[in-house]
């Protein structure tokens, strides 16, 4: 095994710290750009992580593509706000058509519409409020204006989604003043995505005290990547009226790759999804989507104003399908990816990890040292060390020191978790250039750190 790359330069917070305090030294006089880029490059790069190694498992970051870049440079050099037509021409409609390929190419109805947003948190919160706001609209007021003093009893509205959920549909419900407690968590089955046959019997017996608003189902958890059932969540949701949200921000840009397709059946049937494309395909930070099955929904978020998005305009204004009011060239390092890799590409590229992931989970399986803890839908392989030599009780500590073990190498990024309690080890691929051979080589750290005798 050759000694890989160190994936930053190992330093403390602390000594980070001290390392670019001469970077906030501001002063009344400016320096030279190469000066400055000399700062920068001695140091802050030392400390950034590099995400194009192979041996960069932990998680869903990635840096951007040549095409990606391309895309990104003319966005930056030309620092456009796409908000409305006046604005930026170009830029208003190019995200426009963007949104219009990408529900063609995920297969949405031929009335869906998407929005570029900032982050699948924003995303996640702006489909609860789409939902809201319906829900209120069938009890008879306008949320936008009453908001929600406008229910007759706020604390019978209910979002429904798996205990896996992402920690964004918290910050969703506190965001829109619906608290904590509007939360209606749903137990998961064994391979931890929401209990299809426990589903009906909760709804029923939830109908009676409280306002289901709302249900998420989430398309690749970021704990494992599990998918939830979506078809059998679109079922319900139709039964009793509610909104159906599918939190894909990780999981969704697998639908692309035919042989996963059918796992994310039900999609269609969404009133709202959200999207991170600069998890998997290399697109750079800020870059997500939220596909709405009617595009028609969108006049939920729309404002107007006297001088620019005026009720009025015919000419395309993409900030009236979400905030902000000033939003990047988002679409066009998009656009850059698809045709510059073509969609062949793209979906060999997703292939790669699933792939790489699925032959580590059967290659461990078969180890009498390690405990896989589900079967694998996505990117993300979740096991436990079991060294003969390590009692059970101490297993959990024993995850916590080989997690402190190879961050402290700084050679190697894996993370860790809680999975029914007990302490895990998490791989996570969304580049395609970690192959199954550099997982292999992660396993055999591991091990290697157990067989040194430091644990017992």
């Amino acid at each position: 095994m050759k000694k890989p790359t160190k994936l930053y330069s190992g330093a403390t917070p602390a000594q980070v710290s001290l390392d670019l305090a001469r970077l906030v030294d501001f002063q009344s006089e400016g320096i030279p750009l190469e000066e400055l880029q000399s700062l920068l490059s001695e140091h802050l790069i030392p400390h950034l992580l590099r995400y194009d190694q192979p041996q960069f498992q932990s998680m869903f970051n990635a840096f951007p593509t040549s095409e990606a870049k391309l895309g990104a440079q003319v966005a930056l050099n030309y620092n456009q706000g796409v908000t409305n037509w006046q604005v930026s021409p170009g830029g208003a409609v190019l995200e426009a058509l963007c949104c219009e390929a990408l529900c063609k190419l995920f297969g949405l109805a031929e009335n869906a519409d998407a929005t570029c947003m900032y982050s699948g948190t924003y995303a996640n919160q702006q489909g609860l409020y789409m939902a809201l706001h319906r829900f209120a609209e069938h009890q008879g007021f306008d949320l936008a204006k009453k908001g929600i003093a406008g229910f007759e009893d706020p604390t019978r509205l209910a979002i429904l989604a798996s205990e896996d959920a992402h920690f964004s549909l918290k910050h969703a419900v506190r965001t829109l003043g619906l608290g904590e407690d509007s939360l209606v968590l749903l137990p998961l089955d064994s391979n931890r995505g929401v209990d299809e046959n426990l589903l009906h019997q909760i709804v029923r017996d939830l109908k009676t005290s409280r306002d289901i608003v709302c249900m998420v189902a989430t398309a690749g958890t970021t704990n494992i990547g599990a998918i939830d059932p979506i078809d059998a969540m679109a079922d319900v949701c139709a039964e009793v009226g509610s909104w159906l949200h599918v939190d894909g921000a990780y999981g969704y840009a697998y639908k692309l790759v035919p042989e996963w397709a059918q796992r994310f059946s039900g999609d269609t049937r969404a009133d709202s999804i959200t999207w991170d494309p600069h998890k998997q395909l290399g697109a750079p930070i800020p870059n997500s989507v939220l596909f709405v099955k009617n595009k028609e929904e969108f006049a939920r978020m729309a404002l107007h104003s006297n001088y620019f998005n005026r009720a009025e305009d015919t000419v395309p204004n993409p900030g009236i399908k979400s905030p902000p009011s000033t939003r990047p060239m988002s679409a066009l390092p998009l656009v850059a990816i698809f045709r510059g890799r073509g969609i062949r590409q793209v979906v060999d590229d997703l292939r790669s990890p699933l792939v790489a992931i699925r032959e580590l989970a059967d290659m461990l399986n078969d180890q009498a040292d390690v405990e896989v803890l589900h079967t694998p839908e996505t990117g993300i392989l979740c096991f436990r060390m079991t060294p003969e030599k390590v009692d059970t009780q101490n297993l959990d500590t024993l995850q916590q020191e080989l997690y402190e073990r190879i961050m402290f190498l700084g050679t190697r990024s894996i993370s860790m978790t809680k999975l029914d309690g007990l302490t895990a080890l998490r791989l996570v691929i969304v580049s395609p250039n970690p192959a199954y051979e550099d997982l292999c080589e992660t396993i055999d750290v591991l091990k290697e750190l157990v067989e040194l005798n430091a644990f017992g």
